[in-house]
């Protein structure tokens, strides 16, 4: 590969912005050059900022640890020394979308983690494996926003990452109507056991928001690019429960599912086992060999034993069976702040320098 891009971190002092840190710091297409956060870490090297609050269960990388957090509002001084950031800021909607265009502008790509464009039309928002044909709406972004080089994408919430893939697998067999649930780990709030002590032996029922991303943001992905806009596809009909659970990391969910064609278990599994897309065609450094894997043991995909399946960003598909009211019912598990989060970032970042979308300014 050329030279190493030079990437900026925007909220890098949070759970999500730790897990980015650890992705990037001895990446082979891109090298850490800015760390960003709110003006009350600004100023400060990283390991002050973060304090006592490293999450990630490896230990912070030397190379981050005396950088000097810049002001992520400042955003002249954090753009003019890289060539694209990963957002992961932790703001209000708005705030999100404004800064998020205000880096763009700069031209400097934006690679997010935030929910706050994914229903923006001009947006991609994107798993590698799926829909990277979504980039190409990029031209008609960059001609709304006054760009040449700047642009925002987005990847998708990490609940739908369980079952989303399998559907694309599924895609022959035309998807007609799903049931779900997810059972979602703790740090996808953010959260480890430590500073939310509520949720040892409990389950809440309820997480802001994640029903309505589960149920919509798999039709954006299913879409297709109609006049410079992402119009999402109609179907397959989605409904579903969104559950928080004593996890700590691996979003798992139960799927019930009917097909307008009755494929039979044995073409279902090979699917599965055959899928891939553009991330392994162009070996894509975060990309797994194989994205999807199905297990054949009725008692998995389990957290404690599957969740880091191809360093976290495979899929887990286990339990496929005859369901007595749907065609069949299934079980996935996905790792929600690697392939959810940060992961599926990266690995849209690499799609998209490999498509020649970012590029050194």
């Amino acid at each position: 590969m050329s030279e190493k891009l030079k990437v900026g971190i925007l909220g890098a002092t949070g759970m999500v912005g730790q897990r980015f840190i650890t992705l990037l710091y001895d990446h082979p297409w891109f090298e850490i050059e800015v760390l960003a956060a709110s003006a009350r870490s600004a100023g400060k090297t990283y390991e002050e900022a973060v304090g006592g609050k490293w999450k990630m269960d490896v230990p912070m990388p030397e190379c981050v640890r005396s950088m000097v957090v810049r002001d992520v509002s400042d955003v002249e001084n954090v753009a003019r020394d890289v060539d694209m950031v990963f957002s992961a800021v932790n703001m209000t909607k708005e705030e999100i979308k404004a800064i998020e265009i205000e880096y763009a502008k700069t031209e400097t790509p934006v690679v997010s983690n935030n929910s706050a464009h994914r229903w923006t039309e001009d947006v991609p928002m994107v798993i590698p494996e799926i829909n990277s044909e979504h980039f190409h709406v990029i031209e008609a972004q960059r001609k709304r926003l006054g760009t040449t080089r700047g642009f925002i994408a987005v990847k998708p919430n990490c609940s739908i990452q369980s079952y989303t893939p399998a559907l694309a697998a599924w895609k022959a067999f035309e998807p007609t109507q799903l049931v779900v649930s997810t059972y979602q780990a703790i740090s996808g709030a953010g959260k480890t056991f430590a500073d939310w002590p509520e949720m040892v032996e409990n389950i809440i029922p309820y997480i802001g928001g994640e029903e309505e991303k589960s149920e919509q943001e798999p039709l954006k992905i299913f879409g297709h690019i109609e006049d410079g806009r992402i119009v999402k596809a109609e179907g397959p009909q989605i409904t579903c429960q969104c559950i928080r659970v004593p996890v700590l990391n691996g979003h798992t969910a139960t799927v019930f599912i009917n097909f307008a064609k009755k494929p039979t278990f044995e073409e279902l599994v090979q699917a599965l086992r055959d899928f891939k897309g553009p991330a392994q065609e162009l070996k894509l450094p975060s990309a797994p060999e194989h994205f999807i894997q199905y297990l054949e043991d009725n008692d998995r995909p389990q957290v404690k034993a599957d969740v880091n399946y191809a360093n976290g960003m495979g899929v887990s598909i286990g339990r496929l069976r005859p369901d007595t009211l749907f065609d069949w019912k299934f079980v996935g598990l996905s790792h929600n702040t690697l392939r959810g989060a940060a992961g599926g970032a990266v690995e849209c970042a690499e799609m998209l320098k490999a498509l020649g979308y970012i590029t050194k300014k």
